[in-house]
C-alpha cells in the first residue's frame, strides 16, 4: 500500500507520520488486496474560534473506486482515530457491496432514480450568486460507469454529489443526494440553445 501524508498549517513530524501509518494500516489490513494507494491530508485551521480545527482527510484508491472520509476535532490524534474508524467502515461496506453484487441481481437504473418533470422556474425570485474567485481546482480521471456504479461511489466519497461519465451516453452526469430523500441525476439536455431556455 502506497501512503502519502501531507500537512496544511502543520509540520508532519515522524511521530505523526508513524501514528497515521499505524492507524491506517490497521484500518485497511483486511482490504490490502483492494487498496492501491492512500492519500492523507492533515490540516489545522488558523482561526482559534473554530472548535474542530484539526482535520484529517483520507482518500483510499481501491481497484478503480475512490473511498473518502474526513473528520475534525479539537485534537489531531483524535481526528486521525475518527477518520481511520470511518474509512474502515466504508471499506467494509464497499467490500460487502462488491460481494453482494456478485451474488444478487443488478438494480435497474429506473429503480434508483425516478425521473421528475423539470419545472420552468427553478430559482424563483432568488438571484444566484457565484463566489468571486475559484478557491480550489481538482482534476481526476473519469472512467465511464453506470448510474448504479456512480451511486455506489457517491456513498463511498462522503459528499452530497458525485460527477461521473455515464457509460450509456458517454456524457458527464452528476448524481446527488436530494434534500427530501433519495437521489437525483443531472444530465445535459440535447438540443439546448445555449441560453438555458428550452
Amino acid at each position: 500500500m502506497k501512503l502519502l501524508i501531507q500537512g496544511n498549517n502543520i509540520v508532519v513530524t515522524e511521530a505523526i507520520h508513524d501514528y497515521v501509518q499505524q492507524k491506517l494500516e490497521r484500518a485497511v489490513k483486511h482490504f490490502h488486496s483492494l487498496t492501491t494507494k492512500v492519500d492523507v491530508h492533515l490540516s489545522v485551521a488558523r482561526n482559534e474560534r473554530i472548535s474542530d480545527k484539526h482535520k484529517a482527510e483520507v482518500t483510499v484508491y481501491a481497484n478503480g473506486a475512490v473511498i473518502r472520509a474526513q473528520e475534525g476535532s479539537e485534537n489531531l490524534y483524535a481526528s486521525i482515530d475518527l477518520v481511520a474508524d470511518k474509512i474502515a467502515r466504508q471499506l467494509r461496506k464497499y467490500k460487502e457491496r462488491k460481494l453482494e453484487k456478485k451474488t444478487h441481481a443488478q438494480v435497474k437504473a429506473t429503480d434508483v432514480v425516478a425521473e421528475d418533470p423539470v419545472t420552468d422556474n427553478l430559482i424563483g425570485d432568488r438571484t444566484p450568486e457565484l463566489p468571486s474567485e475559484v478557491v480550489r481546482m481538482k482534476y481526476f480521471s473519469m472512467p465511464a460507469m453506470t448510474i448504479e456504479e456512480a451511486l455506489e461511489q457517491l456513498q463511498l466519497v462522503d459528499h452530497d454529489f458525485y460527477m461521473f461519465r455515464n457509460s450509456a451516453t458517454d456524457e458527464i452526469n452528476v448524481i446527488y443526494i436530494r434534500n427530501h430523500g433519495g437521489y437525483g441525476v443531472i444530465q445535459p439536455r440535447n438540443g439546448s440553445n445555449g441560453n438555458g431556455n428550452h
